[in-house]
């Protein structure tokens, strides 16, 4: 009985060890969108992004935009190219390099219950080399280079856990008499496989550009 016990622990120990593992390395892996630091705003961040192309959709879950994004990445697009989010893949036909994080979504800005949600590519992509999407319901979306305002934190992210940050930052601003001139919307780093203490989560809102 004790073997029996003993091994059990071991087995486990081993599996929460190599869980552990891979999420260390999945978010070393992903390349991230390059930024720069510029400042803080109380315990928030302030940082600035240069142009960046993203792949982007609505639909009523969160399930439906990302299967439409992750197919666009695997290949449905003009140039058959495959766009991992962990690791380069190859494709016959395709090019392979590997997609950033993170993966952006927010409440669509219209009178329906549909979300938005966008997968930034890599830097070499610009407007023009980016591969079109074959899905009418994905679209590539050019952002210009902006400054923004991060809550970071980490566990998972619930819609009340975001909302509340949300609501904390949009009031932090107020009170520091910055004007935010878009909607907060949220950035997730990891894939879904990563556990929960190693996950990177952040509420970001764009701001006019600070002195």
């Amino acid at each position: 009985m004790r073997t029996l016990t003993k091994a059990v622990i071991v087995g486990g120990a081993t599996l929460f060890a190599g869980w552990i593992g891979w999420g260390i390395y999945s978010t070393r892996k992903a390349e991230s969108v390059p930024y720069k630091r510029i400042g803080t705003l109380n315990d928030f961040e302030l940082r600035q992004y240069l142009q960046m192309v993203l792949v982007e959709t609505s639909a009523s879950t969160q399930r439906t935009a990302f299967r439409r994004l992750f197919e666009y990445i695997s290949g449905a697009n003009q140039g058959e190219e495959s766009i991992s989010m962990t690791a380069p893949v190859e494709t016959q036909g395709g090019t392979s390099v590997q997609m950033t994080t993170p993966v952006r979504s927010e409440s669509a800005q219209s009178d329906s219950d549909e979300l938005r949600m966008a997968f930034y590519l890599p830097s070499e992509y610009d407007p023009e080399a980016a591969p079109k999407p074959t899905d009418p319901n994905v679209e590539l979306v050019t952002e210009p280079s902006k400054t923004i305002v991060v809550d970071r934190f980490s566990w998972y992210a619930p819609e009340w856990r975001v909302t509340r940050r949300e609501r904390n930052l949009l009031s932090t601003l107020e009170r520091e008499d910055v004007e935010p001139i878009g909607s907060p919307y949220l950035l997730r780093y990891n894939d879904p496989w990563t556990p929960p203490f190693l996950r990177r989560n952040e509420v970001a809102v764009p701001v006019a550009e600070t002195a």
